[in-house]
């Protein structure tokens, strides 16, 4: 099996490549200097060159806030709209399976029941709705796609919550955190091993995937990687961790309040859950620490 990878200078695809290696199978890890994916003709060129079986297209823009701006929302829609369109008509000509990643932003995050992966497509952003363009896109133009939505990510390849978090305690005795948006983090090398599995498989459809455990805020997770990291324990605090609501943190674009996902459907077809995101960040912080 010979898979194209993109994005693969980013968190996951770093990680799915390693894993795809690791399984033995032929990994071709593309960024824009490889493949521009806003350009047709250039993304028609390497499927040409390559002939994948399989195409893992992480490669997306996910600068939430600075897609809001003007200037960039053209940009933005290139990226995660057409360049996943063209990925798609090329995955349909040469019979490719296609892994899309997308998100929870794709909903409104309204109410405090997990999303199902049928329920209605309705973000409150402009990095939202250029997924959820993408995600109609791909159904319309083939039959042999994965969509799965992830939420929270974290990996060891480029900057992510749980880096900042670590710096910030580096250098705060206090850090504030808001704790009503709720919903999973997601290991970059736990989901690249479920994707992998995916890839190795028919199950064709719309899955959401996230570390396993409880629903929490950002707050929680705050506190989970303090502790992981020796910053908190139960003689005394390091840092203190302090909850917040999400108006003292005004942002560009608006988050989801509920980001919760269902993710029953990956049991229901034999795939096996990722583990819970306590033991992700656990193993995590062992690995950029060390």
């Amino acid at each position: 099996m010979k898979v194209l990878v993109t994005g693969v200078k980013g968190q996951l695809g770093f990680d799915v490549v390693n894993e795809l290696e690791k399984r033995g199978y032929e990994a071709v890890g593309v960024d824009i200097e490889e493949m521009d994916i806003t350009d047709k003709d250039s993304v028609s060129s390497m499927f040409s060159k390559e002939s994948p079986d399989v195409v893992i297209h992480c490669a997306a823009w996910t600068a939430v806030d600075a897609a809001e701006e003007e200037d960039n929302i053209t940009k933005v829609f290139a990226v995660n709209k057409t360049g996943t369109e063209y990925i798609a008509e090329e995955c349909k000509k040469n019979n490719a399976k296609l892994l899309f990643l997308s998100t929870d932003y794709v909903f409104d995050g309204q109410g405090e029941e997990p999303w199902k992966t049928e329920d209605e497509r309705n973000p409150l952003n402009v990095y939202g709705q250029s997924k959820a363009e993408a995600e109609i896109a791909i159904q319309k133009i083939m039959e042999k796609y994965f969509i799965v939505r992830i939420s929270w990510v974290f990996g060891k390849n480029g900057k992510n919550f749980v880096k900042t978090m670590l710096n910030l305690g580096k250098t705060h005795d206090k850090i504030t955190v808001v704790n009503d948006q709720v919903g999973s983090p997601t290991y970059t090398y736990d989901l690249a091993r479920l994707l992998v599995d995916m890839a190795e498989s028919d199950k064709y459809g719309i899955y959401h995937a996230a570390n396993e455990g409880e629903f929490i805020s950002w707050y929680d997770f705050t506190v989970e990687i303090m502790k992981q990291a020796g910053r908190i324990d139960d003689k005394y605090n390091h840092v203190q961790v302090i909850p917040v609501g999400s108006e003292q943190y005004p942002s560009k674009a608006k988050r989801p309040s509920n980001s919760r996902m269902e993710k029953g459907k990956l049991k229901e077809n034999g795939y096996e859950p990722l583990p819970t995101w306590q033991d992700a960040v656990k193993r995590y912080i062992q690995e950029i620490m060390e």
